[in-house]
Parts: structure tokens; C-alpha cells; sequence
């Protein structure tokens, strides 16, 4: 199979340089490769000319829907990428966190975007900032979509995952994506594009696939672009170094090596259910994807006095470890993805042996089920001891990506705080204690080195992720050696592809720029209540004031009885005296919002269908009997949800008969379209 990169809407291969891609099975060629024949400078001109502009003229929503029908579409077919897979050297369930777990990301992001951002083509980011002592000048935060690309860089060991958790937030955020797969494991990439381009889902432009060699794609990038690259630091530090980035000021966002660490806390002896969790998880991230994850475990921390009897469990367990073929049921680790790759590990460990020995597995003595040992890439899980950790350098230092981990102990939990932050920069780590006060030294103590905790106990044992799963709601990334970058992380992730913009200027100008009323700005006043006109009609800064209510200390000590909430503020007077807020007996909070309801409400059925919430709600002045309120309601922002409603938020203000503001919040309604 020769493959072929998917680029300005069609595939091509043009290269006449070939390179063989084998099984890491077999060692049989699987699919042939061509470098070079593609002119970068036009890729990335599609991309911004056509791609880019198909994307940006969507909303949010809209995008978050054709996320949705992508993930529909490609787990109907997944079966397809579960068999294309096991060439790689993964196993069924290997390739479940790979395929499933991509497409599990894009409906997370399909469902993010739609409840978490708005129907429109921009963000509002944080409130509005008064910048004069008038009012007439003010400031807002917005983020708009970059014109440029995404080039998504990916690792050989997630041809599934790593292109699809890089293409939804990109995709989200209105950018275009040109996605280069690791050249072992290619043909994966390839399939699942395939199907991706076939689906006819995502506008002209929106994707497209590089195949080999990425030739001078680099010198045409922009400071409108994103380099998204997860692999090798030595690969990201040459990509970093490129004139062009530094130029440009291109964001780039690494995820490189890390030596992640389990670490076993002094509670959690032989005997505990963390003692347990933590043998599981050390031996599990071992062996799935034979230890070929960014996020494995490369070091066991755990106390001297437990070390003999974590070995002995983990050599235990690792024993029924059945290596080989990986489409046999019965296997539960397959090969490393090619030769190469297991010289390489094994040129690691040997490295590794200069500081540590190896307690469990032998290189040279171990058997394979359904296939030849010598001609796959075969490797059995190694377990090391390094008696000496804190003068040891190596063992934190040196990454052999494969299924390799050292144990190594240590005396006080200062000393394995030490020693997990040795690894300058992790992606993750995971904590095994029941006792908070020594989980809460841990996170503190190497949260700043780590990009991710997972604390595991046996309260969580049953529904936990999971030391390697980066879950697509959290960040993944960290700091130093794993690179620095950030991606995933809910929203967080939608914003690396965005700019953010101060805009300045007056409340009605920023009001009308942004579609979000701002407080100074104009108002419009109508003769009819603005509940009764429909979600299109509507227009923003409409305001209804409505008329005043005195209240009483009847009515406030008729609310303490009636819904029970007699807080002494409320009802006795002499509990008052010198309080540092209430001048007195004062009227509830949520008795004022009440009698604002029924200030501001038009009780008619009409478009309004229901109110569901309230955003940031203050109570900024008390109010004492016989005060009078009254309500400003003002439409503040109009947001299309579906054919038959739409999302309308109204800033209220409550105020006394003498303008003083009482309260503020957002009331969110779901009116009906239509006239």
C-alpha cells in the first residue's frame, strides 16, 4: 500500500523517494512511503485561503456539531482502524484507548462547545474593566479565532488519538489543520483521514494530512500559525531552533519526554488497597501499549521499607504477562512498534543498569505467543531497582520507551518529593496515600515539576482514569523536560488556537461591537414589556424599569416563617448592634430577588418559555424596612440555540428608590424564534 497525503482536496503522492514502513509484528512491509514532490508553500496557502474562511464563518455550536457528526460517523467504522492497527503492535484493548479514546474526545468537545461557549463566532473573555472615573471609558477582553494553521505534529505510539485530541480544539476554534503522523505508523493515520475526507463532514480546507516528509513546510509559516508537536525533546528542540519560529513568534506547544512517577506513600504498606492500586497501576502502564505512552510510569517511588514487597508483587503480576501476536486474545502485550525501536529501548536500559539492576524480565530469555520472537519487535516487561537514587543519574534522566520502570525508595516524604522532581518537568504523576495531610505534602510538594496528579485511593478505586489516561476535560502537558506546553483542558485548549485582544473604548461602542450590552451604555425603552418579544426581535440594550415596592418588616418576618430561614440579621434586632454590615434588621437576599420577579415579570403566557439560572449574583447594599426597590432589566446578550428557541441573558440591577444599587446579576431565559 502506498500511501498518499491528503492535501488541497485531494490525495496525491508525488515523491518518487520511497521508504518502507514494516509490521512491528512481522517485520513485513506493510505500506511504502514517498518523501517529498509537495509544494508546503501551497498546503498552507489552502489552508489559510480556503480552509480558514470556511471555519471562521461558523459559530461555535456550529463547529461543535460537525464534531459530533465525525465522532458518530467514525465509531461506525472503527473496527476498521481496531484491524489496520495491530500491525503497530497493539493489542485489541491497546488500540480501544487509541480509536476510542479519540473519538471519545471529539464528542467531549462537541459537547463542551455547545453548552460552554457561546452561539457566535467570538469570545468574551472575563468582565468589563472601568477605566474612568465617569464611566465613559471602559475595557473588555475578546478572542477571536487566528488566520493561520494548525500544524499538528504527532508521535508514532497514538496514530488515532494523537490526531484527533490535536483536531478537535483546533477544529472548535475556527482553525484549520494540516496534521503530519508519525512515518512507523502512518498507514493508521492514513486510514483514519481517509475515512475523515470520505465522510464529507468537514468544510473544504479544514483538514489537511502530510504523509512523509514535511520538506520546507516550516520556512512558510506565519506568526497566524500553530505548531502543535508532541515526540522526542531532541526532534522539538530542532523544530524550536528553526529561524522561522523565532522570526515569527510562532506558538509552539511541545510534549516531549518525561519520566513519570508513581509515588507510594508511607501509609500505604503491603496489606492497604493503595498498596494494591499502586502495584496494578505500575505493572498496567508497563505493559498497555508495551509501556509506549508519554504518560507511563518510568519510576516506582516508593518507602525503603516497602520496596522488597513492591517487587515481589510486581514480579507477581508482571508473570502473567503473555507477550506476543496481538491479535490473539489470549496476548496482553504485543511488540514495540519496529527493530529500531526496540534497539533503542534496549540501548536505554542499558544505560539505566549502570545505576540499576534488573529484578524482574530477561531481554534475551522470554517466550512469545503466535509469532516469531526475532523477526517482531518483541521486548518483555523489565522491572529495575536502583539501590542508590539520590546519587543516581541516569534513572532520571534517561527514557527507555518501552515496557520499562524502576523502583527506587526513599526515607521521608521530603526525599520523595526530591526524587519525583528529579525528572525536571513530568507530564504526570500519581499519589497512593488514604491520609490527606500526606497527599496534600505530595501535590504541593511536586505540583510545580508536574502537569497532572492523580490522587488514588480506595475511595476512588472503582471509577479513576487511571495514571496514563490524559482526559480530554484536564490539561496535558508540563513543565521543563516534558515541554512546556499545554493541550486539552476543556477550553484551555480551544484558546491556544485563539488571540486575545483588549478592546478600549466607550460602554455604547464596545456594547455594539461585542453584541453584549455594557453598563453606561444606551438603552432602548419600548412602550411593551421586553417579555414579550420574541428571540429575534428582541434587540440588545432593550431596558424595562419597573415600578417601586416598599418593603415592610411584615413582609420580611413572613418570609423567615414561611421558608424558615430566620437568620438572626433578619430577626432580632439586638443581634445586630455594632455588626459590621447590617445597620439593623435587614430584608433577605433571596426575598429581594423574589419581589424583583414579580417587579420585572410579565405573567402572560408568551415568548418567554422558562428561566433556568442566574450568573453572578452580588448583594451589594442591605436593605432595611420601609426601603423601597424597584429593578432595571436590560437585554444584555442574545445567543441562537436551535430553530424553535434561543438563549437570551438580561443584566438586572435591583435598586432603592433613591438609585442605589442593591443587587446585580445575570437572569438567562429561553425564548421562542418567531414574530
Amino acid at each position: 500500500m502506498r500511501l498518499e497525503s491528503f492535501v488541497r482536496g485531494s490525495w496525491m503522492s508525488p515523491g518518487q523517494e520511497l521508504a518502507e514502513v514494516r509490521s512491528a509484528v512481522t517485520s513485513d512491509v506493510v505500506a511504502q512511503v514517498a518523501n517529498g514532490g509537495l509544494d508546503m508553500g501551497e498546503v498552507l496557502a489552502y489552508a489559510r485561503k480556503v480552509g480558514g474562511p470556511n471555519l471562521r464563518r461558523l459559530t461555535f455550536h456550529q463547529r461543535a456539531e460537525l464534531l459530533k457528526r465525525l465522532a458518530l460517523y467514525l465509531s461506525e467504522r472503527k473496527e476498521q482502524l481496531y484491524k489496520i492497527s495491530y500491525q503497530t503492535g497493539t493489542t485489541r484493548s491497546d488500540n480501544f484507548i487509541d480509536v476510542d479514546g479519540g473519538i471519545g474526545t471529539l464528542f467531549v468537545y462537541a459537547s463542551k462547545g455547545r453548552r460552554e461557549l457561546p452561539n457566535s463566532t467570538f469570545l468574551l473573555d472575563g468582565a468589563v474593566e472601568p477605566l474612568s472615573k465617569g464611566g465613559s471609558f471602559v475595557g473588555q477582553h475578546v478572542v477571536t479565532s487566528m488566520h493561520g494553521v494548525a500544524v499538528h505534529i504527532n508521535a508514532f505510539n497514538f496514530p488515532c488519538w494523537g490526531l484527533l485530541e490535536k483536531l478537535a480544539p483546533a477544529l472548535l476554534a475556527g482553525m484549520p489543520i494540516v496534521t503530519k503522523p508519525a512515518t512507523i505508523t502512518s498507514y493508521v493515520a492514513h486510514a483514519l483521514v481517509r475515512m475523515i475526507a470520505e465522510s464529507g463532514i468537514l468544510p473544504e480546507g479544514a483538514l489537511q494530512c502530510i504523509v512523509g516528509s514535511t520538506g520546507d513546510l516550516f520556512d512558510h509559516l506565519t506568526c497566524q500559525d500553530v505548531v502543535s508537536f508532541t515526540g522526542s525533546a531532541d526532534t522539538a528542540q530542532k523544530l524550536q531552533r528553526h529561524p522561522v519560529i523565532a522570526r515569527e513568534s510562532v506558538r509552539f506547544i511541545a510534549e516531549r519526554d518525561s519520566l513519570n512517577a508513581a509515588i507510594l506513600a508511607p501509609d500505604a504498606g503491603p496489606g492497604t488497597p493503595e498498596f494494591d492500586l499502586f502495584v496494578k497501576e505500575v505493572a498496567k502502564e508497563m505493559t498497555v501499549k508495551a509501556g509506549q505512552k508519554c504518560t507511563a510510569i518510568r519510576r516506582a517511588i516508593a518507602p525503603n521499607a516497602h520496596v522488597p514487597a513492591v517487587i515481589e508483587a510486581l514480579r507477581e503480576r508482571l508473570g502473567k504477562v503473555r507477550i506476543g501476536n496481538p491479535e490473539l486474545e489470549s496476548v496482553r502485550m504485543g511488540p514495540v512498534v519496529g527493530l529500531g525501536q526496540r534497539r533503542d529501548v534496549l540501548a536505554q536500559v542499558a544505560k539505566l543498569r549502570s545505576e540499576a539492576d534488573i529484578v524482574v524480565g530477561d531481554p534475551d530469555n522470554f517466550s512469545v505467543e503466535g509469532a516469531d520472537r526475532e523477526r517482531g519487535a518483541f521486548i518483555p516487561p523489565l522491572l529495575l531497582h536502583c539501590p542508590d537514587p539520590i546519587r543516581a543519574v541516569n534513572v532520571h534522566s534517561v527514557e527507555a520507551f518501552g515496557p520499562v520502570c524502576t523502583v527506587m525508595g526513599y526515607d521521608g516524604l521530603d526525599e520523595a518529593v526530591a526524587l519525583a522532581n528529579r525528572g525536571d518537568g513530568s507530564l504526570v504523576a500519581s499519589l497512593y496515600t488514604y491520609d490527606p495531610s500526606t497527599a496534600a505534602d505530595l501535590t504541593f510538594g511536586v505540583g510545580a515539576f508536574h502537569g497532572r496528579l492523580v490522587l488514588i485511593d480506595r475511595d476512588c478505586a472503582k471509577e479513576q482514569t487511571g495514571h496514563g489516561s490524559p482526559m480530554p476535560h484536564m490539561v496535558h502537558g508540563g513543565p521543563g523536560r516534558a515541554g512546556g506546553g499545554e493541550e486539552l483542558g476543556g477550553m484551555r485548549g480551544v484558546h491556544h488556537y485563539m488571540q486575545r485582544t483588549a478592546l478600549q473604548g466607550s460602554p455604547g461602542m464596545l456594547s455594539r461591537v461585542t453584541k453584549s450590552w455594557i453598563k453606561g451604555a444606551p438603552v432602548i425603552e419600548k412602550d411593551r414589556h421586553p417579555f414579550r418579544y420574541h428571540f429575534d426581535d428582541l434587540e440588545i440594550g432593550q431596558t424595562f424599569v419597573s415600578k417601586e415596592r416598599t418593603i415592610s418588616l411584615e413582609d420580611i418576618e413572613h418570609f423567615a416563617e414561611f421558608t424558615g430561614d430566620a437568620f438572626y440579621a433578619h430577626t432580632n434586632e439586638e443581634a445586630t448592634k455594632d455588626h459590621p454590615f447590617f445597620p439593623g434588621r435587614v430584608a433577605h437576599g433571596y426575598l429581594l430577588l423574589s419581589f424583583a420577579a414579580g417587579l420585572f415579570v410579565d405573567p402572560d403566557p408568551g415568548p418567554v418559555l422558562a428561566n433556568y439560572g442566574l450568573d453572578n449574583l452580588r448583594f451589594l447594599k442591605p436593605v432595611q424596612p420601609s426601603e423601597a426597590v424597584k429593578v432595571r432589566l436590560t437585554t444584555k446578550a442574545k445567543s441562537p440555540r436551535n430553530e424553535q428557541y434561543g438563549e437570551v441573558r438580561w443584566d438586572v440591577e435591583i435598586m432603592t428608590d433613591t438609585g442605589e444599587t442593591v443587587a446585580t446579576y445575570d437572569l438567562l431565559t429561553m425564548n421562542a424564534v418567531g414574530s
